[in-house]
């Protein structure tokens, strides 16, 4: 017989099991069902392992209410399960006297979201990072580090301890309405249930276009690169540096972090993966390739972001580029003090116009509601997320924060 359950969520990442567990938990029979042979294969288990406060996200915006409740529910997750992590705070350093504005700008942002933020001279920045260079800076302690590879898996041990399914290894293929359920056809036979939570990542899109959704977006693979910092060049940095973000753009930009294993990467860049899993320039997909070179929303964003994107690929292929971004908030770093240490890829939806999603966005289809657009902050988020999927499945309306 067909298995059926209440629900069935879609992708094995943190998003996706930590809303699988929060169903488990109301009462609900739940399977995840995951391409992959392992949890956390994409962005879960590629990233920064940042433990975001919620300082950059647009006043009133999910993305701002919910990274701040995530970082406290994420530390009190670790803390419960005796998971590393580390919250000694961050600095956003001001190198040049046109960023001082933005920098205050920030700090207003940071303490209308309800994020403690101390504003600094350079001089009481450098107390911090002695090996800063900053005119200014704002200080954020309660931004931290944890691993959320193992956040992800540790996730997916309580689902299945509570009765929930995994189901690894099993590709969905598309998303069946019917009158009173939804076939959930995979490349091992079908699953039936009463709701389902597609949380697909990088697949999202295919997945919702396969099911007759147009949600009017397009994701889009974005490689984000990092280097570690080798030998006593790992020194100059005792926490995390970032810094000031340009609102013109629309990545961060290149950040140092202290990981919780000690390990010092500074990164990602921000180039157009040629594949939807392309963590590196050998992996084409061709057909993927040419799906995104062919999106109007692309043409638009490269011709607004042209000059971004080429000084993007060439940090990518030399090392002396990424020191010298590097170099502007850490001065001694070289490039021959850089390794390569891995890469991540975002899966960022794009509109046709060629701007970014800049929030979580969350598109019903009747009893399938989609998950379009996770990007970060949405490890640190996924807690809350995972309830505000919940009580949009139920229809209720925002929930309370909870650790647990």
């Amino acid at each position: 017989m067909t298995p059926r359950y209440d629900v069935v969520v879609v992708g094995a990442g943190i998003v996706g099991l930590a809303t699988a567990l929060e169903l488990r938990r109301s009462g609900r029979s739940v399977a995840v069902v995951e391409a992959e042979d392992r949890v956390a294969a994409h962005q879960s288990g590629h990233n920064s392992n940042v433990i975001h406060s919620g300082l950059y996200y647009r006043q009133g915006s999910v993305k701002a209410r919910l990274a701040v409740a995530g970082r406290d529910e994420t530390v009190a997750f670790c803390r419960a399960h005796d998971l590393p992590h580390r919250v000694a705070g961050k600095l956003v350093v001001a190198t040049e006297p046109d960023e001082l504005p933005r920098l205050a700008e920030l700090a207003r942002r940071g303490a209308a979201n309800g994020v403690e933020c101390h504003e600094l001279d350079g001089a009481q920045a450098r107390r911090y990072e002695p090996s800063v260079r900053a005119l200014a800076a704002l200080r954020v302690p309660g931004t931290g580090v944890c691993d959320f590879r193992l956040v992800t898996e540790k996730l997916a041990e309580l689902l299945v301890a509570e009765g929930g399914e995994l189901l690894l290894g099993r590709a969905v293929h598309r998303l069946v309405r019917r009158r009173d359920d939804v076939v959930v056809r995979t490349g091992s036979g079908e699953l039936l249930a009463r709701s389902v939570v597609a949380c697909a990542g990088l697949r999202s899109d295919h997945l919702a276009l396969r099911g007759g959704v147009h949600p009017g977006v397009r994701v889009l693979p974005f490689r984000g690169e990092y280097a570690g910092l080798r030998g006593s060049a790992a020194g100059l940095v005792r926490e995390l540096v970032y810094p000031v973000p340009d609102p013109v753009l629309p990545f961060l930009g290149v950040h140092a972090t202290r990981g919780v294993g000690d390990e010092v990467h500074v990164g990602p860049n921000a180039v157009l993966a040629l594949a939807r899993e392309g963590y590196d320039w050998a992996t084409v997909a061709p057909r993927e390739l040419a799906e995104s070179l062919l999106y109007p929303g692309l043409a638009r964003l490269a011709r607004r972001y042209w000059r971004y994107g080429l000084a993007e690929v060439r940090g990518s292929l030399s090392r002396s580029v990424m020191a010298a971004r590097v170099r502007r908030m850490l001065p001694d770093v070289r490039a021959e003090d850089l390794e390569p240490a891995g890469a991540g890829v975002r899966a960022q939806a794009v509109r046709p116009d060629g701007s970014l999603v800049d929030d979580f966005l969350f598109v019903p289809d009747g009893p399938v509601l989609h998950v379009l657009n996770a990007p970060s902050p949405a490890a640190t988020a996924a807690l809350p997320i995972a309830r505000e999927i919940t009580a949009r499945l139920t229809g209720q309306r925002r929930v309370p924060a909870v650790a647990r």
